[in-house]
């Protein structure tokens, strides 16, 4: 029941249109492709789309192609006979067998060699396959899920993979969006994990600080809602109360905000606090000189303007053009 439509938290536009196309393939027996950067949920929308699918009754096979080396992924993938290499004591059915009469979801499909993407698409064409060692073909009644947190088509340019391949697995592709791109879903996705976590460890509610609310809208959170999950989780375990304060989160997390929220208010003085010095080093009077001559022209040649710009009094700017032999 957790993967019920309704159980999906987000009321963003992104996120309402890519359920929308979930809804509309979940019923069919096609091929999925789920794209989008890693942690924005592409297993919980695989499972979404498995359990209110006919195949619902079926098994779900899950595997993250990443996770598995390459020499051991052909046998994970397709099975192997007894005697097919050192160590195959017995005949071992494969994860697309396993599968039969449910989904397969394939997680980080582009990790796979070209030799095994060239066995997959067989089995994605004709729904049969061989095992390792073996000579029967067998059919197989499989749906196949696929995701990936790369952009296929550029890897298909680069010849890094099928191109055959790529437009059998993307008959529907579901792009899904990082957390930055929809802000209106961090607060309601926090207040759903707090529920979660205190639950599970025993905890009175749990709420979020105000404070604590204004950092998770700034943060860009790269981890997307992952990321925004395990911050949830650590913060519940640490809470001795009733709110989530600052103290409670990550320092990377609270720094990250206030910069951010420094920049908009003065990005002037932000960009130049964040300037690294490269290896070779710099001149910091060729720097000042090139501040000095930027305000003057953002000023229009307004020395007033330009001192303010640059936080200087007109004496102590004066100073700086003859320094720099910019009066005219």
């Amino acid at each position: 029941s957790q993967y019920n439509f309704e159980n999906i938290i987000g009321n963003s536009p992104q996120v309402c249109e890519a359920l929308r196309l979930v809804g509309d393939v979940s019923k069919t027996g096609s091929t999925v492709l789920l794209t989008g950067e890693s942690g924005t949920g592409k297993e919980l929308i695989a499972r979404a789309i498995h359990y209110n699918s006919n195949r619902a009754g079926g098994p779900l096979i899950v595997l993250n192609c990443a996770a598995i080396p390459e020499n051991l992924l052909e046998s994970e993938l397709f099975g192997y006979e007894k005697g097919a290499f050192t160590g195959a004591e017995k005949t071992k059915k494969g994860r697309f067998e396993l599968a039969a009469g449910g989904t397969f979801f394939l997680d980080e499909i582009s990790e796979m060699s070209a030799a095994v993407q060239a066995k997959v698409l067989r089995v994605v064409e004709a729904k049969e396959l061989e095992r390792l060692g073996g000579t029967e073909t067998i059919k197989v009644d499989v749906r196949i899920i696929c995701a990936t947190n790369k952009n296929l088509e550029d890897l298909v340019k680069a010849g890094k993979f099928r191109e055959d391949l790529y437009y059998r697995i993307s008959v529907f592709p579901i792009t899904l969006p990082p957390l930055r791109e929809r802000n209106e879903d961090i607060i309601p996705l926090s207040r759903h994990f707090l529920k979660k976590f205190s639950t599970k460890m025993g905890k009175a509610p749990i709420s979020l600080g105000k404070e604590v609310e204004k950092i998770f809208m700034l943060h860009k959170w790269e981890g997307n809602v992952r990321e925004l999950q395990n911050v949830i989780e650590r913060a519940v375990i640490l809470c001795k109360g009733n709110v989530i304060t600052a103290e409670h989160l990550p320092v990377s997390i609270v720094k990250s905000s206030y910069i951010i929220e420094k920049e908009r208010h003065d990005p002037i003085t932000t960009t130049l606090l964040r300037l690294d010095i490269p290896p070779n080093g710099l001149s910091l009077d060729a720097l000042e000189k090139q501040l000095v001559t930027q305000a003057l022209e953002k000023s229009k040649n307004n020395k007033t303007k330009a001192a303010k710009l640059l936080g200087l009094t007109r004496g102590t700017f004066r100073y700086r053009l003859q320094k720099y032999g910019l009066v005219n």
